[in-house]
């Protein structure tokens, strides 16, 4: 067996600085976790039923976040069973509100300042797209 040969400008001292000089680069430390507090504030949340229907403004207002849960309201009702998790690299929520034909399910990403979300009706019979911005 021949003993492994290296060209002149990959010696071992030079090619071991060249792992090791990557590694240190692909290193990187842990990442920030997202901040649920960025969550506080007021949204106005574009609830247009399709996207070529002319925008649809309603406001989501939160007002505290408690550990894995926060308080507000959506499209002017009280936010019950809320619920925040961070667990994944983003703030994802979800919470329910109510009227007189039942109880909505709404859950979002915020990525940015945008909100993304879903609400969904069973007592309506749909689901609905929304996004949301400060």
């Amino acid at each position: 067996m021949r003993p492994l040969s290296l060209p002149p400008l990959l010696s071992l001292p030079s090619l071991l600085l060249l792992v090791s000089s990557l590694a240190a680069c692909s290193t990187a430390g842990p990442a920030r976790a997202p901040a649920a507090a960025e969550l506080v504030g007021t949204w106005q949340v574009d609830l247009r039923p399709t996207p070529d229907a002319p925008p649809y403004l309603q406001a989501f207002v939160v007002t505290g976040v408690q550990g894995k849960r926060f308080s507000g309201s959506f499209y002017g009702t009280p936010i019950s069973q809320s619920q925040i998790n961070t667990d994944w690299g983003a703030v994802r929520i979800a919470f329910v509100t109510g009227d007189g034909s039942g109880e909505y399910h709404h859950s979002a990403v915020l990525s940015g300042n945008r909100l993304e979300g879903l609400t969904h009706s069973v007592g309506r019979d749909f689901l609905a797209y929304w996004s949301a911005t400060r």
